[in-house]
């Protein structure tokens, strides 16, 4: 029953998980059901919640290679399972269940979809990878869905269909030039037209 409750929960974060080759080798051997997490993210790792989404990234090649379903919210470990990388260890876990799994040769470059994501926005586009620069990122929505699309396309092939997800509106983030001054308020519109009749 639990396991159906979390397949149908929607996700309440995205997220995007970079490590290098030989770590994503070491989530895949221990067949995708942990991932270690750095201290410097603790913050954000206790954000994480049963039923978000996680992509990964591994540095180096840079390439997109799999996405997956968070299972249970982080823990401390003192069993060291992934190599370092920098200064800091992988002292936390979380549960996770994979969704999309590339095979190595379907790996996507992510420099062919960063284009298209609204989080590297920021960075000049030949600068993209800069944006992934860490062990953990929040993702906007619609760009984990780009993402892992594509990787449906490679993994299914001709028996894939696409699912639709909801469009983000654009025009709601935008600021509004002129700080609203020459915004006409519908109720003085109606009354200069009801004085312009009489």
């Amino acid at each position: 029953m639990g396991r159906d409750c979390l397949e149908v929960k929607m996700p309440r974060n995205f997220w995007m998980i970079v490590c290098n080759e030989a770590n994503f080798n070491i989530t895949e051997e221990l067949g995708f059901v942990t991932q270690g997490l750095k201290s410097q993210h603790r913050r954000k790792v206790q954000r994480i919640e049963v039923g978000d989404r996680v992509l990964f990234y591994v540095t180096g090649v840079r390439k997109f290679t799999g996405t997956a379903t968070v299972t249970a919210a982080y823990r401390e470990e003192n069993t060291a399972r992934w190599e370092d990388e920098g200064s800091t260890g992988w002292p936390y876990e979380i549960g996770i269940k994979s969704e999309v799994i590339l095979e190595k040769d379907q790996h996507i470059e992510a420099g062919l979809l960063a284009h298209r994501l609204d989080y590297v926005r920021r960075w000049a586009p030949e600068d993209w990878y800069l944006a992934f620069q860490g062990n953990l990122h929040l993702l906007p929505k619609n760009d984990f869905f780009i993402i892992e699309e594509e990787m449906k396309k490679l993994k299914l092939g001709s028996d894939y269909q696409y699912v639709e997800q909801p469009i983000k509106n654009k025009n709601q983030y935008r600021r509004r030039r002129g700080g609203g001054r020459n915004k006409v308020n519908k109720d003085t519109q109606n009354t200069a037209s009801e004085v312009t009749q009489v």
